[in-house]
């Protein structure tokens, strides 16, 4: 009888154990997509040689949000997952193979029983193969890419659809870029452009039991903004001296939705590359600093996704430094919020990593760190 007993009750923890694994498991995958594309020559310095194609191949572990987060329910359940992707130009011999890790995130834009069309956004590290050097390993016709370690960004919209819990399959587009922001030059980056078609497989399930209540509205309260960053550039002309840029914004914010941030302020930075170069080169003697600096009206939008915030940034020039440029320019990335209040005086503190490009031309990357009052 005691025997049977304790069969039993190990049997029912057994069943209890599986039962909260797959609770647990429901909704992670694993999508994959073949890509074919091409390289979009953005400037005039940029290779002549072209592929003919360029072909990928792109792994993200995703996981399906449940409800459990607030923020999840207002993002109508987005996906965020880890992707590899796989990147190959086509002429090795100029501009090698591109491995790129990136957090992402998925937003549903369309739901139609079993149909879906959804954006998908993505920024993080990409490794080259093959980059400019002059020695010992002559590969002077890439004047795209300058270093090994460069940012990578992937933007991707797909339409799937669901063949039953386990399988999705889909077709979508894709842009990726990659570039080291002018840490080492040259950095022309590398944009690539395609179609792609894909799997999606969920050993548990696609869909998790979804917690659904209604989420109380936060406040679309102001915020006075400070951020305060620092980025690295080198010098015009290849392995040489890199020098620092030191970077504030002050701007407003309105939360809207309470789910995004609109923002409006200035930006303000200093260039010691461009000090270095008008010093070196004698031109503006005295007024060196005064021809380093840049100062631009602010605008842009930023995307909650709880403690991760997705911003989007156009600045317009109100001075420009002794070279001049186009007269906008975009920031692109993110802020990982360490506090965040509804009340008292400091109600939020965040750590940035910014890329700041003019048109597909990457200027800097910053990294920074933000108080809102």
């Amino acid at each position: 009888m005691k025997r049977r007993q304790i069969l039993l009750t190990i049997s029912l923890l057994l069943l209890a154990s599986l039962s909260f694994a797959q609770e647990k498991w429901a909704g992670v995958g694993v999508d994959v997509n073949l890509s074919a594309g091409k390289i979009f020559r953005h400037s005039k310095k940029f290779p002549t040689q072209l592929p003919s194609v360029v072909t990928g191949l792109d792994i993200n572990i995703i996981q399906q949000t449940d409800g459990r987060k607030d923020w999840q329910i207002r993002r109508r359940y987005p996906q965020v997952g880890m992707g590899l992707m796989y990147t190959n130009y086509g002429i090795d011999s100029i501009y090698g193979k591109c491995f790129g890790l990136y957090p992402n995130i998925q937003i549903p834009l369309v739901r139609y029983k079993n149909f879906e069309w959804a954006i998908r956004a993505g920024f993080g590290l990409g490794y080259v193969t093959k980059r400019y050097t002059r020695y010992p390993n002559f590969d002077t016709i890439n004047t795209a890419i300058g270093s090994r370690m460069n940012n990578f960004s992937i933007f991707a919209t797909d339409a799937r659809y669901r063949i039953n819990q386990h399988w999705d399959i889909q077709v979508g587009a894709y842009f990726t870029h990659i570039s080291n922001a002018a840490l080492r030059t040259p950095n022309l980056g590398i944009n690539s452009y395609g179609a792609r078609v894909g799997i999606r497989y969920f050993p548990v399930s696609s869909e998790p039991k979804k917690i659904t209540k209604e989420v109380t509205p936060l406040k679309n309260r102001w915020l006075a903004q400070v951020r305060l960053s620092y980025a690295s550039r080198e010098e015009y002309g290849a392995d040489g001296p890199t020098y620092p840029v030191y970077l504030v914004s002050a701007f407003a914010s309105k939360r809207y939705w309470s789910k995004n941030k609109l923002i409006l302020g200035l930006d303000y930075s200093y260039h010691g590359n461009m000090y270095a170069f008008l010093r070196n080169n004698e031109i503006e003697v005295g007024r060196e600093r005064a021809n380093s600096w840049k100062s631009a009206v602010i605008v842009g939008n930023e995307y909650l996704i709880g403690r991760v915030g997705v911003l989007l940034q156009l600045g317009f020039y109100i001075k420009q430094y002794y070279l001049p440029e186009d007269f906008f320019y975009q920031k692109l990335g993110g802020n990982v919020y360490i506090l965040q209040k509804e009340t008292g005086i400091l109600k939020e503190l965040s750590l940035s990593i910014l890329l700041k490009t003019h048109k597909f031309s990457a200027e800097l990357t910053e990294v920074g760190l933000g108080f809102s009052f």
